[in-house]
């Protein structure tokens, strides 16, 4: 297969995936495994078309980002601030700066990312339950999300750093198990993503694009164009499920796909 084709392929899996609750990572060491596009670029590519992902959100949440900076984006008290962004992201990075390199080494493989599908499920199956005949209690609004809870809901999202449990999955699954909704515990882990991922994609790009050639940019071209078009319609069909349906579907997904990645690479 041609590294443009793969670069098309790839991009509308990073597009799709990256903001749903069934983990971009996971899927993106699945289908890089089974069509077989690996090595350095591989790992570029990897790193560029999620930046073009994020990127999406800025385009839509671009009201919420420049409040950020103003006075009243940093006043508690007036909907969601600078301090919650802050709150929900700080922990993560310095955890993920120390655990970086192991994961590197020892996550990446359909196995770990099938056993992450599967507790990543488990995780939402469990904060839906929990919630059962409790939704109106429910906060339904990102501006009324308490630092508190933003905090709580980041610690949640250290679990996204096992490859297949996903950051959408454990943040939203944690925003229910606090008292967040569905619709409002997304609104805050896109916006919180945005820092974090923007952070960790610039490091592993300059830390590898030594290793490009001149011919390697027409394909990263074409992954970061292809993941950011497609990320933009996700997320706007993403919020729409959310205000008519549940985590449990994803879940159901999340095992499915568990079982076949099992299948199709150790059977």
């Amino acid at each position: 297969m041609s590294d443009m084709l793969s670069a098309l392929i790839l991009g509308i899996v990073e597009g799709i995936t990256e903001f749903l609750p069934v983990s971009s990572t996971g899927h993106m060491i699945i289908v890089g495994h089974m069509i077989g596009f690996d090595g350095n670029l591989a790992k570029i590519f990897d790193v560029v078309i999620q930046l073009g992902a994020i990127l999406s959100v800025l385009v839509l949440y671009r009201s919420r980002f420049v409040r950020f900076f103003t006075k009243e984006g940093w006043q508690l008290g007036k909907g969601l601030s600078a301090y919650h962004v802050l709150a929900g992201c700080v922990p993560t990075m310095a955890f993920a700066l120390l655990v970086h390199s192991f994961i590197k080494k020892y996550l990446f493989s359909p196995f770990t990312v099938a056993i992450g599908l599967v507790l990543g499920a488990i995780l939402m199956m469990a904060a839906e339950r929990k919630i059962r005949g409790h939704e109106a209690e429910l906060v339904q609004d990102v501006d009324h999300i308490s630092l508190k809870q933003a905090l709580y809901i980041g610690f949640y999202q250290f679990l996204s750093l096992w490859p297949g449990f996903s950051r959408s999955g454990s943040t939203i699954g944690g925003a229910l198990l606090v008292g967040v909704s569905r619709k409002a515990g997304a609104d805050f882990t896109f916006i919180m993503a945005l820092p974090i991922m923007v952070v960790a994609c610039l490091y592993e790009l300059l830390k590898n694009i030594s290793a490009l050639s001149s011919g390697d940019f027409a394909v990263l071209g074409l992954g970061f164009a292809v993941a950011f078009a497609v990320a933009y319609f996700s997320i706007l069909w993403f919020i729409g499920f959310l205000n008519r349906s549940t985590l449990k579907s994803f879940a159901v997904y999340r095992i499915l796909l568990a079982l076949f990645t099992l299948w199709y690479f150790y059977c």
